[in-house]
């Protein structure tokens, strides 16, 4: 079968180095798309995680040799690192193989928009200024994915699809969903100061696409829950991609919510002009 081919992908948050990164959707993904043009949009690796203990499965390491395979056969690729991989900012400039690590970039859309692209944890004021209470939050949040993974288990063996415990409860508890708006308006503004037309950026794990005092506000998601991606079609037009399942034709985004998802092929699209 040959590759879905776009102009440019974007993808943050895999959190290689736990065991709620889904792996093997987001190496069914690149083998099933390519693209002249690859951001990898931070929070790769998750450093934070392997401190504490060292987990890394084969798909882990196939996914970044996938990726290195990609570069190598003449894929753009730039690594703007995150929070949980911040070690890698120390090599900001520098190249590895065909890989480019930048501190964030400029990509201007086939149609001749200019987006900023960044990880986004410098618009997290938890982040930014309480280092401590972040990662007692990343904690918590890893928690709920244990306890996620478990629920999921017994709804497989029931025949049921997979329902994501933390992604409800960002969209149900009004802090969070004032959080997610709060952040998206912080980055929407970065942008209109670098008086680009949009913005491309990850770290809540929460994909978008809208309209910001004119700003676009592009949010890739990630590929611990939603298992997102964001691809530039070779006439600029910008698409969100749900790759819930190995690879079949796309679908709506009200198909990838709610326990109907099982009945539908696994890769869906929101698609914006």
């Amino acid at each position: 079968m040959e590759p879905i081919r776009y102009r440019t992908v974007w993808i943050s948050d895999f959190h290689l180095g736990t065991r709620d990164c889904r792996a093997d959707l987001l190496l069914d993904f690149l083998r099933h798309v390519d693209a002249e043009r690859w951001y990898l949009v931070g929070d790769v690796v998750d450093g934070w995680a392997l401190q504490k203990s060292w987990y890394w499965e084969q798909t882990h390491n196939d996914v970044v040799q996938k990726l290195l395979r990609k570069a190598r056969k003449g894929a753009r690729m730039v690594y703007i690192p995150g929070n949980h991989d911040e070690f890698a900012r120390q090599f900001v400039g520098h190249r590895f193989g065909e890989i480019v690590v930048q501190r964030d970039a400029i990509h201007t859309t086939a149609d001749g928009k200019q987006l900023l692209v960044l990880h986004g944890d410098e618009f997290d004021g938890v982040v930014r200024h309480a280092r401590w209470l972040s990662k007692l939050g990343s904690s918590a949040y890893r928690m709920a994915l244990v306890t996620n993974r478990h629920y999921n288990a017994m709804r497989k063996r029931m025949g049921k699809p997979y329902w994501s415990l933390s992604a409800w409860l960002k969209h149900k508890a009004k802090r969070a969903v004032q959080f997610v708006a709060d952040f998206s308006d912080a980055v929407a503004q970065k942008a209109i100061e670098y008086e680009v037309d949009g913005v491309v950026c990850g770290h809540i794990h929460s994909a978008d696409d809208q309209m910001i005092d004119g700003i676009r506000y592009l949010n890739c998601g990630d590929w611990v829950e939603s298992c997102t991606a964001l691809v530039e079609h070779f006439d600029g037009r910008l698409e969100l991609l749900w790759w819930t399942v190995p690879v079949a034709p796309a679908l709506t985004k009200e198909q990838a919510s709610g326990d109907g998802v099982a009945s539908v092929p696994p890769v869906i699209s929101l698609a914006h002009g």
